[in-house]
């Protein structure tokens, strides 16, 4: 079978600066009775709103249609959100029996979690599961026309970016904040369904016309005079003065958010402040104001005349809430950081230590005698206060409150004519140091326990990015917040939001701490992890080489961090099919974990797992077996049988016995394993899901296809369904299940799947990372075996030089694609392929100067020496018909030390330099004479190196061949691995 994604079967990871998840999941949950039809609106109804005109007409008319979309098009706070609220609150009045729902467009983030309310509203089954593919649930039960009508108000759609593209591994979708493993855009998941319709709310016509026709754009443009004068008299009370009512609306542009800002503002302070006040107010100092909410930065830069009107009406509310309660401007300015929406109360009810609070000062002069006594009521008062600040600002507002009260929103022109407001007072950078240091104390590390909490904080954590402080202290806050938020985003497998925060606390640190400071080194294996994640190998190699020897030097070569960076870099090596380098420093880990820490530790256990591994991937099945037995005894004796570590060391000994075809005992084991993971962690924890293919793939090499197909199809659906549709453990199991296809001759069904994996690999991961080019492979398989051998041949060449290219000729998949490409090419006619030379059963093969013998390298430990001049003389006697019943060769066995993995002749042809060292031979010739030939057409197959047609070197019965290119260097010189 040829597996997609790595081959290791019950694999054991060995130590990692990254999280080791334990995860722990709850039992099924009884069925849930189907709700009637509700709504998720998530603000109040407004009593105060003014229908503009025609503009709710349009709505209904464009709504109106089956499968219909439309989108209402305007300035910020031009009243879009507020039609939208409007027209769902009538659509509820006129039928009870339509489901409204509202999903926030700001960004990926906002739409998932959207998403998820939408799923419990309508208490859609595994909606629970933090890793559950919420979009094609909710999707599914859309496109259900049995669920009843349906309106969906798509709210603040600024960027649609996200939606069109790919959410995991693009740069759009990264920055929106959406966690990894979904296998198509998210537009698709908003199905055009005859029993719903959907209305979008967006600052930009372009962005509207990627979601829907233009005839169906409805442009909401400021109000008329009439509807400002309605709007404002409803919200402060009818007034004597119209003409003053006029001006103030003029002067506000007849922008709906402005009239209502400016109403509260005046209501707020009547009898004391009058419209006419407020109108010379806002008359005296524009430019000053102005300028203040000016920005360098390009994208914060706003049209004076089009949007400067808004700003300079938030600009007095702010200096009056600052003026009539501080503490509210303090809340106020901490949130214009974070994440526009979806602020945690948790998140900004700190809000201390920041320089100049506008505190009261006595606050802070109380006798510590005192303090004790006053606890209770302080917390009361702290209480209170919070609750006056939110009122405050939710009075004007600039927050709102989402269905959980826990929750805040803010618009973001909001935000930014706070923050904007904060320079002109010299407060800015102490506000942001604040939010900064408020993310870092909540943001927890990535283990698999904290990925509820990670989820929520996740997109303020990623607005971090774009806002590091100056003060020493709090970079270092910073640096540890984007560490710990790129730990998560690497659990979940989203490699660009990884990258890119353990790059920014690595550089930070570095500056701050030195190269040499163990945080450093902890952001520097944290990137190398990222790289390994994106298949970037030879980068996460020169990182954790870096980190080693870094450890090495400063911390000592017994230091725990030091150890665990040793088996980060065998882990590398192992990628890249290194399987000496990888042996070679697993084995002085173990060495030093055994001496230090003692045999039965855990780490002396996760450091002997790896080096049997790495064992087992060589070929060398006694020695891993050895210690595979040793590492689950140990842990059965000192964990228990039912650990997980114990439960995965049977899964690495039943891969080892799979590896050499002891199919009943694998399965004996594998059956006990996934049981036990199934009873102890749960059938979706990825160790069971693991457990499942593990087995599955056991049936299918016993031809036990329709055993393997049912357990391949149940871990693919609970793959899909957990970690969604474009995580690369789902697109292994749905390469697994189309091989099984592929062998019951059901190819129609194997190649959408496989299609289906290469295209998906390629849209998230890239053309060039290693899971892609195994898709890429198997699909060449799948032509070939229906026949299809152009297309086959054509693809597993593409194949090939790409991973000759990212791999390197030398690794194990590259050398696996150039053996089939060769055979293929010789079955189709094609010529004879380049000269090849097995791997696994001789790792090495080389010519004697003088064309006469040929020496061949083995995992058993032995070199063979042949004599090619004796083998041709029969060959020419017997001619074409010797095959297997050629018995006159002559070969000469050396035993070594270890596997030879580099081998030539001398230039004298009496010593074999190797790996191992030099070799001292002796000619095992018979026959002096030169043969009269050339050794420049000589090529692999059936388990024979030819010259032309004729076979003149048999290969060993139990070499697995696998092909790699060979240079010539000139005539018969020696040829090395």
């Amino acid at each position: 079978m040829v597996a997609f994604g790595d081959g290791n079967h019950g694999f054991q990871v060995g130590q990692s600066y990254g999280p080791i998840n334990a995860e722990i999941h709850l039992a099924p949950e009884r069925p849930e009775t189907p709700p009637n039809p509700s709504a998720n609106i998530p603000f109040p109804r407004d009593l105060d709103f003014v229908n503009r005109g025609t503009l709710l007409d349009q709505i209904y008319e464009k709504l109106s249609v089956p499968a219909s979309r439309a989108a209402l098009v305007g300035l910020g706070g031009v009243g879009k959100s507020q039609l939208a609220i409007e027209h769902s609150y009538q659509v509820r009045d006129k039928s009870q029996d339509t489901w409204v729902f509202w999903v926030h467009g700001s960004n990926a983030t906002r739409f998932e979690h959207s998403f998820r309310e939408v799923a419990d509203l309508v208490k859609i089954p595994d909606r629970r599961n933090p890793k559950a593919n919420i979009f094609k649930l909710v999707h599914d039960w859309l496109r259900d026309e049995k669920k009843g009508k349906w309106v969906l108000i798509l709210d603040n759609v600024d960027d649609a970016d996200f939606l069109l593209k790919p959410p995991v591994m693009t740069q759009e979708a990264q920055e929106g904040g959406l966690s990894s493993g979904f296998a198509q855009s998210l537009l698709r998941y908003l199905p055009l369904s005859r029993n719903g319709s959907i209305l979008i709310t967006t600052r930009s016509r372009n962005m509207a016309l990627k979601l829907v026709e233009e005839s169906n754009i409805i442009a909401v443009e400021p109000m008329d005079k009439a509807h400002a004068l309605a709007l404002f008299e409803r919200k402060l009370g009818k007034q004597s003065d119209k003409t003053d009512i006029a001006e103030l609306v003029t002067a506000l542009e007849f922008m709906p958010l402005a009239i209502v800002q400016a109403a509260a503002y005046i209501k707020e302070r009547a009898p004391r402040c009058s419209v006419r006040q407020y109108i010379e107010k806002f008359q005296k100092g524009d430019k000053a104001k102005t300028s203040l909410l000016d920005h360098d930065a390009g994208h914060l830069r706003r049209d004076w005349e089009a949007k400067n009107s808004i700003l300079i009406t938030w600009q007095i509310s702010f200096d009056y809430i600052f003026q009539i309660r501080q503490s509210a401007a303090d809340l106020l300015s901490l949130m214009s950081f974070f994440d526009r929406q979806g602020i945690p109360e948790a998140l900004v009810r700190y809000r201390s230590g920041t320089g100049n609070r506008h505190r009261d000062s006595g606050a802070n002069n109380r006798n510590s005698e005192e303090s004790d006594g006053e606890d209770s009521a302080s917390e009361a008062s702290i209480e209170d206060g919070f609750e006056d600040d939110i009122l405050t600002l939710r009075n004007y507002s600039f927050i709102s409150l989402t269905t959980d009260a826990t929750i805040f929103e803010m618009h973001g022109l909001v935000q930014l004519a706070t923050r904007k407001w904060l320079e002109g007072q010299g407060q800015l950078e102490g506000w942001k140091q604040q939010y900064i240091k408020n993310l870092c104390i909540e943001f927890p590390a990535g283990y698999y326990e904290n990925w509820p909490k990670c989820q929520v904080y996740f997109p303020h954590a990623k607005s971090v990015l774009l806002q590091q402080p100056k003060g020493e202290e709090s970079l270092r806050e910073w640096a540890l917040l984007l560490y710990n938020a790129a730990w998560y985003a690497w659990a979940r497998g989203s490699s660009i939001d990884a990258e890119k925060m353990s790059m920014k606390s690595m550089k930070v640190r570095k500056k701050l701490l030195g190269e040499e400071h163990e945080d450093t080194l902890s952001s520097m294996a944290m990137v190398a992890l990222a790289c390994n994640l994106k298949g970037q190998w030879k980068e996460a190699e020169e990182l954790n080489v870096q980190v080693m020897e870094t450890c090495k030097r400063v911390l000592g070569e017994e230091h725990p961090s030091t150890l665990t960076s040793m088996a980060n870099l065998a882990s590398t090596f192992r990628n890249q099919g290194r399987w000496k380098e990888a042996e070679e420093l697993q084995a002085k880990e173990l060495e030093i974990c055994s001496r230090v820490l003692g045999e039965e530790h855990p780490d002396t256990l996760t450091s002997m797992a790896n080096l049997a591994s790495t064992y087992r991937n060589q070929g060398r099945w006694k020695e891993a077996e050895e210690l595979e037995v040793q590492v689950m005894e140990t842990r059965k004796r000192v964990l228990g049988e039912e650990h997980p570590d114990t439960l995965t060391s049977m899964a690495n000994l039943a891969s080892t016995y799979w590896n050499q075809g002891r199919w009943k005992e694998a399965e004996e084991l594998e059956v006990q394993v996934m049981e036990t993971s199934k009873r102890v962690l749960g059938e979706e924890h990825p160790s069971t899901l693991t457990s499942m293919a593990n087995l599955a793939s056991t049936y299918w090499n016993q031809g036990r296809w329709k055993e393997a197909e049912e357990l391949q199809a149940k871990e693919l659906e609970i793959c899909s369904r957990v970690l969604g549709e474009e995580h690369p453990d789902t697109l292994t199991s749905m390469a697994n299940l189309a091989s099984t296809y592929r062998n019951q001759g059901r190819w129609k069904e194997a190649e959408e799947l496989e299609v289906q994996v290469m295209e998906t690999s390629k849209r998230v991961l890239g053309e060039e990372h290693p899971y892609t080019l195994t898709s890429m492979a198997n699909l060449a398989f799948m032509f070939k075996s229906q026949g299809c051998n152009r297309e086959a041949i054509l693809l597993l060449e593409k194949c090939f030089k790409l991973q000759e290219k990212v791999l390197g000729p030398q690794h194990p998949y590259t050398t696996s694609s150039l053996e089939a490409l060769n055979e293929w090419q010789l079955e189709n006619g094609g010529g004879r392929p380049a000269l090849a030379i097995p791997l696994r059963g001789s790792p090495v093969v080389a010519f004697s100067p003088d064309g006469k013998q040929i020496a061949s390298g083995s995992c058993d430990r032995t070199i063979k020496l042949w004599d090619v001049a004796k083998s041709l003389k029969v060959s020419r006697l017997l001619g074409s018909t010797i095959g297997s019943s050629f018995k006159f060769r002559a070969w000469k066995e050396i035993k070594t030390s270890g596997t030879v993995y580099s081998l030539k002749f001398s230039e004298d042809g009496l010593r074999l330099i190797t790996n191992l060292g030099p070799i001292k031979i002796e000619s095992v010739l018979t026959d002096s004479h030169s043969p009269d030939y050339e050794l420049l057409d000589l090529w692999v197959g059936n388990q024979w190196i030819y010259y032309g047609a004729m076979p003149v070197f048999p290969l060993m019965s139990d070499f697995e061949l696998r092909w790699e290119a060979i240079k010539w260097l000139s005539g018969s010189e020696t040829v090395m691995s």
